[in-house]
């Protein structure tokens, strides 16, 4: 994995240094970004994470007041409005659909046996966004990861007949794939749309056992609070992570004992299965099974509210373009108390990439002269949700969709430790690696390749949804490198992050380096303006993977 990690990073860094010159800012810029004062970070977070917001959670008076200090700010640093009819905010109706607690799941093999299955033991059911009442009757075949990628030499689906069954799927993919290209194949929207073009009817998923993560219901997700969806004015669903159409009508997870005791009902064994789908060579298979489900949903619709800022280009034919930078709002709100504390801050996740943000919009306002192109300044509801706020402005965004031309997007960046090395997540894909590593440059940062692919960050922020639109995107993370020479930071990360990570603890009583959130800043605008100021349009790589699979939409 170390030699994988370091050609990686060295294929990126040597991309970038063959097309780039070393970067050069004017005066105007160069003294804008020593004017960063960590302290104004500090108090962004320090508001944002206050307990009277109670966690920013979308519909709440508390994320309303996360909105109207974004507006605040905006005004008093004379970023215009660029929201819907002449205000900042973009109107997001969200609806929050919960699983009935009847829901049924029954298996009958061929030999006439049945097995009834335990809601909240051995399965849930996500609930369905538009239908209070579902029920599905189908055969059951395993699809391996529920991957087709005959580009990359591998299809779950050759061979196999899914159309009109219920198809079982588990998460992961093949070793050779590349971590971004894996991170969205095993992503669920990605599976579902998959299996709708297959002709399946549902889809269950499926974990492999795990020693590392025992207990009745460990592979099972928590769906207590709620499935979110976006929905249109037309009362259809207009962006989700877990819906494509009612063709599929059954979305449910199967602990890992009853994916086992399927394979085994059907003369085959999970472990080989799922090694030779890793392995590269699928191994999918008709499980004899007939299931029946049925499940009651029930929904709550509120609106919530994108916030969108717009620094207006100085050139007279380049204005009409933008690149965006964008950060989530906001956060879980309060929940099951740790340590006698209910109320989940987010202060990393995300008050310090709002802050982050806002001082990337003082910045542009402190410049004597505008970059050439609009920038427009998006700060997105429902992150948490399923990058839902940002999954909407990208497919309906406020501006001419075509007039978007970059999304640099920040998100946790971690601010634990000096940043002397930094990770841009998809910057690979496209020429956006060619401001990334000038950015870098001037900084003095490293530029390293992501020190945690398992972790499929690339498909888990707001920069996804503007690649699922074909917009080349980025996001900046911390690297690995440390004072100490070391180069463990993502180890120490790894450490903080299973102690704050979603947690009350993640509020300013924790640890920050607002230091190190001064040179994030300036990296993120560094990169920015690059793609402000040039004439030409950041475009995918030729023949890249997302540039291809988006490339119509």
């Amino acid at each position: 994995m170390k030699s994988v990690l370091f050609l990686n990073c060295l294929g990126l860094l040597l991309s970038a240094a063959s097309f780039s010159q070393p970067l050069v800012v004017d005066k105007s810029v160069a003294k804008a970004l020593k004017k960063i004062n960590p302290d104004d970070i500090k108090a962004h977070v320090q508001y944002l994470a206050d307990d009277r917001l109670r966690g920013r959670m979308p519909g709440t008076e508390g994320y309303q007041l996360a909105v109207d200090y974004v507006v605040g700010k905006y005004t008093s640093l004379g970023v215009e409005p660029a929201g819907e009819n002449g205000t900042y905010l973009q109107r997001v109706r969200l609806r929050r659909a919960l699983p009935g607690r009847d829901a049924s799941l029954i298996s009958r093999n061929t030999r006439g046996g049945t097995d009834t299955l335990a809601y909240g033991t051995d399965f849930v059911v996500y609930p369905h966004p538009t239908a209070p009442q579902s029920a599905v009757e189908a055969p059951l075949v395993f699809a391996g990861f529920g991957i087709s990628e005959p580009g990359l030499g591998f299809d779950d689906y050759a061979g196999l007949d899914a159309k009109g069954k219920i198809v079982v799927v588990v998460r992961g993919a093949p070793e050779k794939f590349p971590s971004t290209v894996a991170a969205h194949s095993q992503n669920t929207l990605t599976v579902l749309e998959n299996a709708a073009r297959h002709g399946a009817v549902g889809v269950v998923m499926g974990a492999a056992p795990s020693a590392a993560r025992p207990g009745p219901a460990a592979e099972l997700p928590n769906l207590d609070r709620g499935v979110y969806s976006v929905m249109g004015a037309d009362g259809n669903v207009a962006v989700s992570r877990n819906y494509v159409s009612d063709q599929i009508n059954l979305l449910a997870a199967i602990h890992a004992d009853v994916l086992v005791r399927l394979f085994k009902d059907a003369g085959r064994e999970l472990g080989p299965a799922v090694a030779s789908a890793k392995g590269g060579t699928p191994a999918s298979l008709d499980l004899g099974v007939t299931v029946r489900a049925a499940y009651q949903s029930s929904f709550q619709d509120f609106d919530s509210y994108n916030v969108v800022g717009r620094i207006t280009g100085s050139d007279a034919r380049l204005k009409e373009e933008y690149l965006v930078h964008s950060a989530h709002l906001d956060h879980v709100g309060v929940g099951k108390p740790v340590a006698g504390d209910s109320i989940y801050n987010g202060a990393h996740d995300n008050a310090s990439g709002v802050a982050s943000l806002l001082e990337i919009a003082r910045v542009y306002s402190r410049l004597e002269e505008k970059p050439r192109r609009s920038v427009l300044l998006v700060m997105v509801t429902g992150e948490e949700m399923g990058l839902l706020g940002s999954g909407y402005f990208a497919k309906y965004p406020t501006v001419p969709a075509r007039s978007i031309v970059a999304d640099i997007n920040t998100d946790m960046p971690t601010l634990i430790a000096p940043l002397l090395s930094a990770v841009a997540l998809g910057a690979e894909h496209s020429t956006l690696k060619i401001p990334a590593a000038n950015a870098c440059q001037y900084l003095g940062i490293d530029l390293e390749a992501d020190p945690e692919p398992g972790e499929n960050r690339f498909v888990r922020s707001d920069q996804y949804s503007f690649v699922a639109q074909g917009i080349p995107a980025l996001h900046v993370k911390y690297g690995n490198k440390t004072p100490s020479g070391e180069n463990n930071l993502s180890r120490q990360v790894q450490s903080w992050r299973a102690k704050y990570y979603h947690q009350p603890q993640d509020g300013m009583d924790g640890v920050f380096d607002f230091e190190a959130g001064k040179t994030y800043v300036q990296l993120n605008f560094l990169i920015g303006y690059q793609v402000a100021q040039d004439p030409s349009r950041p475009v995918w790589n030729p023949g890249d993977f997302f540039g291809e699979r988006f490339k119509s939409r």
